[in-house]
């Protein structure tokens, strides 16, 4: 019988024992990292479920990362929208309860601070997320607005707010002061009144006229240009009146009311009955032009002033009146940038403001949450706070109390919601429909993430519990093959016969 000798049986127990040793060095491993492998070869058929999980995870970072940038600048936009709007109702109520009293300046104390409030607001326009500019539309790297001095004053050639009311106050009260009509007497018992011209961009429109005068007879408006007239027949009773309406350029409508009295002279509002139609007719033309001309040069000029601004801030490019001199121009003419500020320095495309940014937060979804300074609601109220900053009133003029009361009362009327326009509420409603859309995101990738990541734990981790058990039964199994390894190599052949 052939007897083995015990070198082939020490190496084979030898190989055993490190095989032992490095499946105990692996389980050591696993406990202090808690991972099975590595590498994911060492995961077997589990690594590619392994790495369709990472990935999944790491899109799920990445949108929290995404939803956390969007929400810091929708939250730093929506405190520029809250102090807009605050700012809006200071002005509405300075306003509507301001003095007509002027300052040196030529403007009331409100009109000053006036000027201070549209300074925040443009600074606020160009506020900046980083290194984003938030009301810029696409053009990120780009101011959204001017400065306060360019716009009101001017930039060199190029004109500012100031000069393009100044010279749409001139086209629109005109050379005769009557607001670009014309009151004539066609014939000895008549007296018409009628636009200068037609299409004329400029100045008061005839709306109506009603009446009350007795053998009188009243026909208008109609005509090219349009015209109203008086035709004294016979002479009316005291106390008959006669309204008219006239469009301004604001979009405002303005009541001129006589009434017929037999005081010599007559007051405000009313025209003298004659002794006869002609007499009467002559004294209702006297009274209509006074009353024309103090209206030209009240309301008209707060009117012209916010058309102007509208002209400015609305129109891109801007537009301005075109011939000089400005009270006999009959058209406007669009600006250059050679001879007219722009006030939006930002990006101007024609789609909606929102889609000028936008971001994926889950695998199905995009926010826009984009925003630019000319959009209706900030432009309307930068144009009516910087109108009402801009407008300067002679204190020798002696329509200038009534100038400013229409100021006052035009500016606090525009500041007040617009029916039918988008408004700064608008923009916040929208923008927080955005952050709605975000949180409700990020819940639902919190549930996911913590889902995923439990079942990448299933297939990388291990059992804290399991391994230990797994390394004491090596341990023991180890002794055991240490000790029967060593008494191998202790035997020989006069122990083994």
């Amino acid at each position: 019988m052939a007897i083995n000798g015990i070198g082939l049986r020490s190496t084979l127990s030898g190989n055993a024992l490190l095989n032992v040793r490095a499946q105990l060095e692996d389980l050591s491993r696993q406990l202090g990292t808690g991972k099975k492998s590595e590498t994911y070869a060492g995961l077997g058929v589990d690594r590619s479920f392994a790495i369709g999980l990472r990935a999944q995870l790491g899109n799920l970072a990445s949108y929290k990362d995404t939803i956390a940038n969007v929400n810091t600048r929708l939250e730093i936009g929506n405190s520029v929208l809250q102090r807009m709007i605050d700012i809006g109702s200071n002005i509405k109520t300075s306003a509507s309860g301001s003095s007509t009293q002027l300052e040196n300046t030529g403007q009331t104390m409100s009109q000053v601070r006036a000027r201070d409030s549209l300074a925040e607001m443009l600074q606020l326009l160009n506020t900046q997320s980083g290194d984003r500019y938030l009301f810029s539309g696409r053009a990120t790297d780009t101011p959204a607005v001017a400065s306060i001095g360019d716009i009101l004053e001017g930039n060199g050639a190029a004109a500012g707010l100031k000069q393009i009311i100044a010279e749409r106050k001139a086209a629109d009260v005109g050379a005769s002061g009557l607001g670009r009509l014309a009151i004539s007497a066609p014939t000895a018992t008549s007296v018409a009144i009628a636009e200068e011209a037609d299409p004329l961009p400029f100045g008061m429109k005839l709306n109506a006229i009603t009446s009350s005068l007795t053998g009188a007879t009243v026909v208008g408006p109609t005509g090219t240009p349009p015209a109203i007239s008086v035709d004294f027949a016979a002479n009316p009773n005291a106390g008959d009146k006669v309204k008219f309406t006239f469009d301004l350029p604001d979009g405002t409508t303005e009541v001129i009311e006589l009434t017929a009295t037999t005081s010599t002279p007559a007051g405000a509002g009313e025209f003298t009955i004659g002794a006869t139609p002609d007499a009467t007719a002559a004294n209702f033309q006297a009274s209509l032009t006074t009353a024309v001309g103090k209206l030209a040069n009240s309301s008209l000029v707060a009117a012209s002033a916010f058309a102007a601004s509208d002209n400015f801030f609305s129109s891109s490019p801007p537009l301005r009146v075109g011939g000089t001199p400005p009270n006999t121009a009959t058209t406007l003419v669009a600006g250059t940038p050679a001879n007219t500020v722009s006030w939006y320095t930002g990006e101007a495309g024609a789609d909606p403001a929102r889609g000028t940014a936008v971001a994926r937060i889950d695998d199905q979804i995009t926010v826009q949450y984009g925003a630019r300074a000319n959009e209706q609601g900030l432009r309307w109220q930068l144009q009516v706070v910087a109108t009402y900053a801009a407008v300067t009133t002679s204190s020798t003029d002696p329509s200038a109390r009534d100038q400013v009361q229409a100021l006052n009362d035009r500016t606090a009327a525009k500041l007040a919601p617009q029916f039918g326009q988008q408004s700064i509420q608008d923009i916040q409603s929208e923008l927080a429909g955005v952050q709605g859309a975000m949180d409700a995101a990020s819940d639902r990738q919190k549930l996911t993430t913590t889902m995923t990541q439990t079942m990448l734990d299933g297939v990388e981790g291990v059992s804290k519990e399991e391994t230990i058990a797994q390394i004491l039964a090596l341990q023991t199994n180890l002794e055991a093959s240490y000790q029967v390894t060593s008494m191998l190599y202790q035997t020989s052949l006069v122990k083994f016969i």
